[in-house]
């Protein structure tokens, strides 16, 4: 946080000061949890679901966090305001409003968005500071927690933004301000809540309404929507995708090991990007984040060496682990029809590359309203076109409940439901070398802890050594 003074604080807040000097500055940056307090911190005494934020605040200033704020009063640094989630938001608008040289660049999209925002700040750390959410902080939380964190010295300031309902990015854009916006695909993930791609597309484009005149616009050409979002406007637009017309583009894709290659061509010239992230999906991911570069005047042999060396890991999200010789595809953070078919593409051409048989772990989606089943069946259609050899679907039958109808002759893929994650554990006594494994589900489904077992099983030496399937 740039440092602000308390009595300045307390004005933007229309707060009251408790056992803070008012002319005193501080620069401490924001927690939501007292565990991380710690000094050159300040805790947020969130309400939540389970517990109260107010009970933590002694805590959070014995584990070294300069104040608190709370709705509470108390014999402790504080400041007291009527609404905490409010003074969270009126403080990052406050923040931002002070960070004048500082390039705010929004983004979202129905799914990648947080391996675009990782691949971006990698690229731009490079030309400055770059302030960027950790993990998934794309709400009306995340967005002013990111916001805060930027310091004079903040050349970047990347906003993720996630959306549930319509008004979500227009508000968590009208506190971040953004002049770059950058929106990846229009998906069907969260259209159980929406009702319609045509609504989802909707909110999603309430991210490029909010730029000023002078923005710039970044819109991939995945889907019918996004490439459309800037019509009627003047401010400036680049698209991104693997067609000719696109601005900057993917081309001479080759797939090794379960990754991309393909030369980044933009306005600029065109240079070589060799991914180390898995899945030929995280091209548009790459993308997306070279065409904010690009707009950004970074160079294309900078951006396509970034690209290259990023290393991005995030929890379950395409999280590789080789035990053994057999490879185990962790992806259960999440699911929606895009990310399962993306993830059933690289879990067979991984398979195809090592000679293995590969196994598909499915739980259910969550949030597709009235489209469920088809959704569900067409992820089924797919794993049986690509030749996955093993489908297992767990805690649902709808990936299967009429798949046989659609077999085609010769097929030999083969099904298994299950009602629980323990007996689909059971498989795992028939992996054998070069296999790999596939585990995918919504998060609510917990299928990060199959993906756990799965592994100590392999560990341990559960699989067969090579033997008969």
């Amino acid at each position: 946080m740039i440092p602000l003074t308390f009595e300045e604080i307390a004005k933007a807040l229309n707060a009251t000061l408790r056992n803070l000097e008012k002319d005193k500055f501080t620069s401490a940056l924001p927690v939501i949890d007292s565990r991380l307090a710690r000094p050159g911190s300040f805790f947020l005494a969130l309400p939540g679901e389970r517990v109260d934020g107010n009970t933590y605040c002694a805590e959070a200033i014995m584990a070294g966090a300069e104040f608190v704020i709370t709705t509470e009063v108390l014999d402790l640094p504080s400041i007291q305001v009527e609404d905490v989630g409010k003074a969270l938001t009126k403080l990052a608008t406050y923040m931002r409003s002070k960070v004048k040289e500082t390039i705010f660049i929004g983004l979202t999209g129905s799914q990648g968005k947080t391996t675009t925002k990782d691949l971006l700040r990698h690229i731009l750390s490079t030309g400055g500071e770059t302030v960027a959410p950790v993990g998934s902080f794309n709400n009306e939380i995340g967005v002013p927690l990111t916001i805060l964190t930027c310091t004079e010295q903040t050349k970047y300031c990347i906003v993720e933004m996630g959306a549930r309902h319509e008004g979500d990015i227009e508000f968590l854009c009208s506190i971040a301000k953004p002049t770059i916006g950058l929106v990846l695909t229009v998906g069907s993930a969260h259209v159980g809540e929406f009702g319609s791609q045509e609504k989802i597309a909707a909110a999603k484009g309430e991210l490029i309404k909010a730029l000023p005149d002078s923005g710039t616009a970044v819109l991939g050409t995945y889907d019918v929507f996004t490439p459309h979002m800037a019509d009627g406007r003047t401010i400036n637009s680049i698209t991104f995708g693997e067609n000719a017309a696109s601005t900057v583009r993917a081309a001479d894709i080759e797939a090794r090991e379960g990754r991309a290659h393909f030369d980044l061509v933009t306005p600029e010239g065109r240079a070589p990007v060799s991914l180390r992230l898995l899945g030929l999906h995280q091209i548009s991911n790459a993308l997306g984040a070279a065409a904010v570069a690009t707009s950004l005047g970074v160079s294309i042999e900078s951006i396509a060496a970034s690209l290259s060396t990023a290393d991005i890991s995030s929890k379950w999200r395409m999280e590789l682990h080789d035990e053994g010789g057999i490879l185990i595809i962790n992806d259960s953070y999440n699911a929606n029809p895009e990310s399962a078919a993306a993830a059933l593409r690289t879990l067979a051409l991984l398979a195809q590359e090592r000679g293995g048989v590969s196994w598909a772990f499915l739980g259910k989606m969550h949030e597709l309203g009235e489209s469920e089943a088809e959704d569900h069946l067409r992820i089924g259609r797919l794993a049986s076109d690509l030749g996955i050899d093993q489908l297992i679907s767990i805690g649902s039958d709808l990936y299967l409940k009429g798949l046989e109808l659609d077999f085609a002759a010769g097929d030999e893929m083969t099904t298994h439901y299950f009602l629980t994650q323990e007996e689909a554990l059971e498989l795992s006594k028939y992996f054998s070398h070069g296999d790999v494994v596939l585990v995918k589900a919504s998060r609510a489904e917990h299928l990060d802890e199959l993906a756990e077992k799965l592994l100590v099983a392999v560990s341990q030496g559960v699989a067969n050594e090579g033997g008969e399937k």
